[in-house]
């Protein structure tokens, strides 16, 4: 894992400096950096459980850790570098690594000025994702959550669109102020384990059944839950979203989509619900009125908007209040749904904002109004929107159908009135949905307008998401046996 960390931090910076010999240099820096990376986790992978990346012995290691390594880094007050990789974190590792690919074949041919800097950014991206996927020290998991913030920031502020410096900084001020809340109520977890226990310790493990006091609990807690949920994003902290996607380079929104939004889902399922179980039990109902309330409300702002990127922007909304109520009614089969949602969200979301990205190169816009019958001019970019599009409203026998009928149906036995609120998201998902693809591949069209469809490249990057979207939903098995263990374990820290 800290090979992993530095392959992509090192490699942003290898890819900063190719770019003085040759400015085509750094997307095949970045290009190699992020594969290497992939080979290097599927290797390591292999090797386990046959090798533990721990200094610990093997019995102070829960069972679900593939691997662990810690080493003190700030000892007078118990911070250390502690990593710890299991199912799940290895499932949104990969999905970072892939992504990645995705997001740099995406830029390959728009980014034309300062692109060595920009590969840089996009690695230092990667690099602070994986970092907070698998940092165990909180105050560690803070410093990777707000340090992947910055790169970020300069991807949209730099390369983005007409409004970047706008949506850059609301971006940046929303996503900042929230980890401000997230690390107060750190601080005051970590010195409440210290009054407890005596020693400081900012470990997950140690901090795990930390009494607290009930409205103690519940303050804390809330700075946890404000801090992911806006990053989720939840309604109604949603707002920097919709203007980040739309100004960001195409690669910016692929990574927002793909992975940033997921830090926010992952920080909830992690650390706000298990460190705080009987405040997160109490505050659930209230969770999960907020995630139905963003499945509806982002469905109808999506159906009312005629910019492409903005209405798969709401879209995301829509499809990440699943993810919050598939955690907040904390069993079995909504939290593995949630999680499925993760992925196949991840996967669809990013592939529609690459259409988007690659109908705005062509057509230098994004008004829907301005498309229709782009079939007859692209037939291989509209199959694969098409694609996509089913994906999103949930078709059977695609990944997203999997994680929203595992998430309805473990909500169903938990708040049987949420389920069926959440299940009139999938109706007007199917709605907007449908409508974007008629807008702007279906309809009337100019016959005589000339539209590259995509090349080899763009179709190669798009066949792989399709490939993955059919084989989850087909065989989902394989990701359910590997995030089961984990599954289990955040319900048994949670009871106590």
């Amino acid at each position: 894992m800290v090979y992993l960390l530095a392959i992509l931090f090192l490699g942003g910076g290898l890819a900063w400096f190719s770019e003085r010999f040759n400015s085509q240099a750094p997307r095949w820096v970045a290009l190699g950096v992020i594969s290497f990376a992939l080979l290097y986790l599927a290797v390591a992978v292999a090797r386990l459980p046959v090798e533990q990346f721990s200094p610990l012995p093997s019995a102070q290691l829960p069972e679900t850790w593939l691997a662990h390594f810690k080493l003190d880094w700030i000892p007078r007050f118990g911070i250390s570098f502690e990593l710890a990789m299991d199912g799940l974190s290895l499932i949104l590792v990969a999905l970072t690594l892939l992504l990645g690919l995705i997001a740099l074949s995406a830029s390959w041919s728009e980014i034309e000025e300062r692109t060595g800097f920009f590969q840089a950014n996009l690695l230092w991206s990667l690099t602070g994702v994986v970092g907070v996927f698998v940092a165990l020290d909180l105050f560690l998991f803070f410093v990777f959550y707000e340090v992947m913030l910055v790169p970020m920031y300069l991807l949209i502020a730099i390369w983005g669109h007409e409004d970047r410096a706008y949506a850059a900084m609301k971006f940046f001020i929303f996503t900042q102020l929230s980890g401000l809340l997230m690390l107060v109520s750190i601080l005051a977890l970590a010195y409440q384990h210290a009054v407890v226990s005596g020693s400081y310790s900012f470990s997950y493990f140690d901090l795990l059944g930390t009494p607290l006091e009930g409205a103690l609990a519940f303050w804390v807690m809330l700075g946890f839950f404000l801090a992911f949920t806006v990053k989720l994003p939840g309604f109604p902290f949603h707002t920097w979203l919709p203007d980040a996607h739309t100004q960001a380079p195409t690669a910016g929104s692929v990574l927002l989509a793909g992975i940033l939004l997921k830090t926010g889902a992952y920080g909830l399922l992690r650390f706000a619900v298990p460190l705080f179980p009987e405040a997160a039990a109490e505050f659930a109902p209230v969770a999960m009125a907020l995630g139905a309330a963003g499945i509806l409300y982002g469905a109808v702002l999506a159906f009312a908007q005629t910019d492409f990127k903005r209405l798969v922007a709401y879209s995301s909304v829509s499809h990440m209040g699943f993810v919050l109520l598939g955690i907040y009614a904390w069993n079995s089969l909504a939290l593995q749904g949630a999680i499925m949602q993760m992925v196949a969200h991840g996967l669809s979301t990013a592939a529609l904002f690459m259409t988007a990205g690659a109908l705005q190169q062509r057509m230098h816009t994004r008004d829907m109004s301005r498309m229709g019958g782009l079939w007859l001019n692209a037939p291989r970019m509209g199959a694969c929107t098409l694609l996509f599009t089913m994906a999103s409203l949930g078709l059977p026998g695609l990944a997203n159908f999997v994680a929203e009928f595992l998430v309805l149906l473990g909500l169903f036995q938990a708040a049987p009135l949420m389920a069926v609120i959440a299940a009139l998201g999938l109706v007007t998902g199917a709605v907007y949905s449908l409508i974007m693809l008629q807008r702007s591949f279906q309809g009337p069209g100019d016959a005589s307008r000339e539209l590259p469809d995509y090349g080899g490249r763009e179709l190669l990057t798009m066949l792989v998401m399709v490939a993955l979207l059919i084989w989850l939903g087909i065989h989902p098995q394989p990701l359910l046996e590997l995030t089961q263990p984990t599954v289990d374990s955040l319900l048994l820290e949670a009871s106590g």
